[in-house]
């Protein structure tokens, strides 16, 4: 294999490639494989304006949670109007919500890396989708279409195909963290095309129908819980913006910064053809996703964090999710397939 620098079709110089088997690249199927895009010769649909209504839907998403949790702030700054309750409402519910997507849509849907019984499937996909990120088949098509085609044209968010220069750098940030929202990325063609097997698996297409009753339960439960601690409006209106709406800014957010942050910011451990990276901060904000490098090497890994300090909370829910024997045929790579795309 060559390793002189080759130039890409967004103008930055190849690495060195070392190309996995398909087995750890993808969960699909090679006849499935075979009817996915390559990057060449697929017109991709991201590339297409969104419609006026996606935009305002995505605006509310990006802009409601971020103006709720400067609310939040705004008011215990200068009324002192938080206690024990709302920090906990907060950060309890920022984890359960993040590890649904990390363990359930992410582990457990997209890259198939361990087994388990239907039900457990539905509770899964229904934390992740409290959330707020998307149903969990649009979710899943859009994650498995980012590797198909990590920073290369096609990819959803990769935050290296908008030119060189400063200003194309942030430009690309920007791009990789919430800005690819506003375009078109889960089209139902998308979906049958990225998640055949998934489409009929118990459970998800009927989330997917009824997602506007999880965004509702996802920022007005907490509000109703509170309210009804507290007999007040005034704990409501707290509940709602501490458990609510700050509660999935900072889920969004962390979210997002593995997509931006962790393509751009970190080390390399692995080839895995791309610009991922493993964040030390992102790896324990993000419950083990922020060992980005590592998952994009081995993608049906159940492990992020392959090394001994890289805190994997995600890796631990599944290893005692198997201890109960909720999941099994868990998967991970082999001493000999880590050493095989090692960058020494």
């Amino acid at each position: 294999m060559s390793t002189i620098p080759q130039k890409t079709s967004h103008g930055r110089p190849e690495k060195k490639r070392h190309v996995a088997p398909q087995s750890l690249r993808n969960p699909l199927s090679k006849q499935e494989l075979a009817e996915l895009p390559s990057h060449e010769h697929h017109h991709h649909h991201d590339d297409e304006p969104a419609s006026w209504q996606h935009k305002a839907i995505i605006t509310f998403i990006v802009v409601a949670p971020m103006a709720g949790f400067i609310a939040a702030i705004a008011l215990a700054w200068q009324f002192g109007m938080m206690s024990p309750m709302y920090v906990t409402m907060l950060l309890g519910g920022w984890f359960l919500t993040g590890v649904g997507i990390t363990v359930g849509f992410h582990r457990m849907l997209t890259h198939r890396s361990f087994d388990t019984y239907d039900w457990v499937r539905v509770v899964w996909a229904a934390i992740g989708s409290l959330a707020i990120e998307g149903p969990p088949l649009a979710w899943c098509a859009v994650h498995r279409k980012h590797h198909q085609h990590s920073d290369h044209d096609g990819d959803p968010h990769s935050p290296h195909l908008h030119g060189n220069g400063l200003m194309n750098s942030i430009k690309g940030a920007i791009h990789a963290h919430f800005g690819w929202l506003f375009k078109r990325s889960w089209s139902e063609e998308t979906l049958r095309r990225y998640v055949p097997d998934l489409m009929n698996v118990p459970g998800m297409a009927a989330i997917g129908r009824q997602y506007i009753w999880w965004v509702v339960a996802s920022i007005a439960l907490p509000g109703v819980f509170a309210g009804l601690v507290t007999m007040s409006w005034s704990g409501f209106g707290l509940g709602l913006l501490w458990g609510g709406l700050a509660r999935i800014f900072l889920t969004h957010h962390v979210t997002w910064s593995i997509n931006s942050i962790c393509h751009i910011f970190g080390k390399q451990d692995f080839y895995s053809g791309d610009d991922s990276r493993n964040n030390v901060i992102f790896g324990i904000l993000s419950h083990g996703e922020g060992w980005h490098n590592n998952h994009h090497a081995f993608p049906t890994s159940a492990r992020h964090g392959l090394k001994w300090w890289q805190f994997d909370t995600s890796w631990l829910i599944i290893r005692s999710m198997q201890a109960l024997g909720l999941v099994w045929n868990v998967r991970t790579p082999s001493e000999k397939a880590m050493e095989s795309k090692r960058i020494a």
